[in-house]
């Protein structure tokens, strides 16, 4: 019986480890993907409040569509379903209390295949989309308006309608992802030489001195292509956002309703673009400084001001997109991993409390700051718990997903930046996407912007403060080590 010489061994062997080089590292047990997505108008076709700010806003127009855009994940080997997901990217402010239950609740009817945990709802942080919550606002009487509940209601049916659409229209796929890098999401706390801080703030004071904190410029990108190899959906993980217009009385999608029609214009018109706000609760697009000279570049290019940031995603997702088309994975693994996680609250003071009060008293006689009034209130109503001992902890639902090399994590909140650096720079991941607002939202800060103080830092902007937002990294951290066993 002849045998290779040992010369041809190792040549076999120096070629074979050359050739794995080649091949991209892909962690875990591998399944074919199989993938899915659907969107759906979310506008109500009658005037509207609009959430987002204290006063009242009535919209009797639409500027862009609101939408919901669902994308579904399963993994098999063979006929065995190994994990699964339903993410829904929505155009609202926020996912308030009882909505994900409600989607849930008719996804669980028509999906029997389909673990109805494996779902959830990311918010994209419009403040021009419609109000959700009954009495927040003073709505008036006898104009046709569309009423919280009902539009809630309206919702839910859309918003599963799409899920069902999406999962059903599952099939063997592709995934890529990238990352690209711009400049939209702007730190909107400037500090002042007294040490205070204010969301917005002048910076062309005399005892204006920094902006708070970093900004994270990256973008996130996966990209799906179906069993014919054509582009059919991609998820954009931007941390920032979307609320250059929040001011306006019309519905609109914001700067997330530019970027998708452009990357439709090039890569076709049933192109499915899943916007994920990263870790942004101190960033905006808003502009802080240098503002003349950029409005005067903007306008010598002809654009609006949601047209040039639209402008800046999409190249910056072309750059991902270049290097996530070269390695495309049909076997992936896939894991996703739902825990319920308890946040200490933050505790109101009692002076934070006398202020409080002072302040509800002297807004309570005029109706048209309920919403101003009514978020001063809740505080009190806290410290009152507190004090009585049933104050419980802000329980939270976690979803941690692997996809390939990439960790995908959600929160509730509109969560300070340097925690999602946190994340990210911990994380066994090649790549990590935070989801932020996948719950009601409110602040999460850091401790130096609780010492600078200003709205989103304050006591009444915050549900959970600076302990809790750790708690919260290092929680996300933990579950996100736990999906990579190997490392």
């Amino acid at each position: 019986m002849h045998y290779p010489s040992r010369v041809n061994w190792r040549l076999t062997a120096s070629i074979l480890a050359f050739v794995l080089l080649l091949v991209p590292k892909v962690h875990g047990f591998a399944a074919q993907l199989y993938i899915g997505g659907a969107t759906a108008n979310i506008t109500p076709e009658r005037p509207v409040a609009l959430s987002g700010q204290m006063h009242t806003r009535i919209a009797r127009t639409v500027e862009s569509p609101v939408t919901a855009t669902a994308l579904a994940l399963e993994s098999r080997d063979g006929d065995k379903v190994l994990d699964q997901a339903i993410m829904v990217s929505c155009d609202l402010v926020a996912i308030r209390g009882g909505i994900l239950e409600r989607v849930r609740e008719r996804v669980k009817k028509r999906l029997a295949g389909f673990d109805d945990e494996k779902l959830f709802l990311n918010a994209t942080h419009t403040h021009t989309a419609p109000v959700m919550r009954e009495g927040a606002y003073q709505l008036p009487p006898g104009e046709g308006v569309i009423q919280p509940a009902a539009y809630v209601q309206f919702l839910a049916d859309r918003v599963a309608n799409a899920s069902v659409k999406a999962w059903q229209s599952r099939k063997p796929g592709s995934v890529g992802w990238g990352l690209g890098y711009t400049i939209v999401a702007l730190n909107r706390r400037s500090v002042y030489a007294d040490g205070r801080a204010q969301m917005y703030g002048a910076t062309n004071a005399p005892d204006f001195r920094r902006i708070e904190g970093y900004e994270d410029h990256g973008v996130e990108v996966l990209c799906f292509w179906d069993d014919q190899e054509r582009l059919f959906a991609t998820a954009i993980n931007v941390a920032c956002p979307s609320q250059e217009v929040e001011g306006r009385s019309s519905v609109n999608a914001d700067f997330w309703h530019q970027v998708r029609e452009s990357l439709r214009q090039k890569h076709g018109e049933e192109l499915l673009v899943v916007g994920w706000t990263g870790a942004a609760g101190d960033q905006s697009p808003h502009l802080m400084y240098r503002k003349r000279a950029e409005e005067r570049m903007r306008k010598l290019r002809g654009l609006s001001r949601l047209d040039d940031i639209a402008r800046r995603i999409v190249a910056a997702w072309e750059e991902a997109y270049d290097g996530a088309k070269q390695e495309r994975h049909s076997e992936v693994p896939l894991v996703h991993k739902v825990q319920t996680i308890e946040l200490p609250r933050r505790k109101v003071t009692e002076q934070e409390v006398a202020a409080i009060k002072e302040k509800v008293e002297a807004l309570s006689s005029d109706p048209r700051n309920q919403r101003r009034m009514l978020w001063h209130q809740a505080v009190v109503e806290r410290y009152d718990r507190q004090q009585t001992g049933t104050l419980e902890p802000y329980k939270m639902e976690l979803h941690a997903v692997r996809l390939g090399d990439v960790a995908i994590a959600t929160n509730d909140f509109e969560l300070f930046t340097d925690f999602g650096i946190q994340i990210k720079a911990r994380s066994p991941a090649l790549q990590t996407f935070i989801i932020q607002l996948a719950g009601p939202g409110s602040y999460v800060p850091t401790e130096r912007a609780v010492r600078g103080g200003g709205y989103s830092a304050i006591v009444e902007s915050n549900e959970v403060g600076p302990e809790g937002g750790q708690v919260l990294t290092d929680r996300t951290v933990e579950v996100l080590k736990a999906l990579w066993p190997e490392d």
